[in-house]
């Protein structure tokens, strides 16, 4: 992931780059909006996004959504009701055992080997358009007879998004895990090798095999759950949180009730010190919800967790929390201990643990379960 330095630094640094006086002309044409901070934006050419990214400086890019004021539509972060006992225990433990390690290592080995999977990319279509089909598949053969999925086209990029939604009895409360299915690299991202195996085909391999032994369940299969649960795949989270952008703003304006939502951005790396544990982060996330994880750790996983902090627009939970959703990120291990292949070719599936990837997804399985089936009516 990345870490922040002095936004202005950056920007100075990236303006003494060297170019052709026609080619920085050109792409003087545009500007883009940065939000680095809540209300602090910043307008900086492609050159200097991308410095930016490089230097490790969070931002929404809220360039195509300028007039989106979230605090128009919410005004503060809701907070639910979530459960203080878990009581699913049985049903989770099964879908659990549904999740296959090879089938992941299998699935992630593809997923990782095309070229790239950069949003303004053919291969970055193409990766999209291939874990689109994988979904597709999925939902085919549980024969859930409401399940569906969508191919979410955005305007201003190529690389879709995927939204599954599988409908509850209160359709209007929406519980949501997703993760982002792009990758990138620091030097020639268009065409550059980006495999992007842990950051993050990891997470996206995981909910896709989680879907599918969700789907399997009993009470799921015949639609006897409250909430509808929704599976998100988002397209552009490096370059901006883009396509988590385009689907919460759009929740915002349309009115979904998102009782939660659950991050996952890298989840196969057990970190450099040897020392297994989550990273559980705690700012711009939902304390009441992040106090429903730990409850969820301590009963559903076999590692602990540590609390962490990673920055404003760190990835993708925090398109839900600007728009007003309650959302958590859990990621692969406390920040600066993280996996340090990531944007660069040697991100690739020897440096992923499967059977860390299992403590995620028995955390995720537990945290749609539960909350599928919670009645934030009472």
């Amino acid at each position: 992931m990345r870490y922040s330095v002095p936004l202005m630094a950056a920007l100075a640094a990236s303006a003494t780059a060297t170019a052709p006086a026609e080619a920085v002309e050109k792409r003087a044409e545009k500007l883009f909006t940065l939000e680095t901070a809540p209300g602090e934006t910043v307008e900086v050419t492609e050159d200097e996004k991308f410095q930016m990214i490089d230097d490790h400086i969070h931002f929404f890019d809220i360039t195509e959504w300028k007039d989106h004021n979230p605090a128009d539509a919410r005004l503060a972060v809701m907070t639910p009701s979530y459960p203080e006992k878990l009581s699913h225990q049985s049903n989770v433990a099964n879908i659990v055992k549904k999740v296959s390690t090879k089938t992941m290592e299998k699935q992630l080995k593809k997923f990782s080997s095309f070229h790239n999977r950069y949003f303004n990319s053919a291969y970055g279509v193409e990766a999209a358009q291939w874990l689109h089909k994988e979904v597709q598949k999925v939902i085919k053969k549980s024969k859930h007879p409401l399940a569906s999925v969508r191919l979410i086209q955005h305007q201003a990029w190529s690389q879709p998004s995927i939204v599954v939604s599988i409908p509850g009895k209160v359709r209007l409360k929406t519980v949501i895990t997703g993760s982002h299915l792009d990758s990138v690299i620091s030097d020639d991202r268009g065409a550059g090798r980006a495999p992007g195996a842990d950051d993050n085909g990891s997470a996206s391999i995981m909910l896709l095999n989680l879907l599918s032994a969700f789907l399997e369940d009993p009470r799921i299969a015949k639609g006897d759950h409250l909430n509808t649960v929704e599976f998100h795949w988002y397209s552009a989270e490096e370059t901006g949180l883009l396509g988590s952008q385009d689907i919460f703003n759009s929740y915002s304006r349309l009115g979904i009730q998102v009782e939660a939502m659950l991050n996952q951005d890298m989840v196969g790396y057990k970190g450099r010190d040897g020392i297994e544990r989550f990273g559980l982060v705690t700012d711009f996330t939902n304390p009441g919800q992040n106090e429903f994880l730990k409850l969820l750790i301590e009963e559903y996983a076999d590692i602990p967790y540590e609390e962490s902090t990673c920055g404003y627009a760190c990835s993708d939970h925090a398109s839900a929390h600007r728009n007003g959703f309650p959302s958590s990120f859990l990621f692969e291990t406390p920040f600066g201990n993280h996996n340090p292949y990531i944007h660069t070719p040697n991100d690739t599936i020897a440096h992923v643990d499967f059977d860390h990837v299992m403590q995620h997804a028995k955390v995720t399985a537990g945290f749609v379960y539960e909350l599928a089936h919670r009645d934030f009516t009472a």
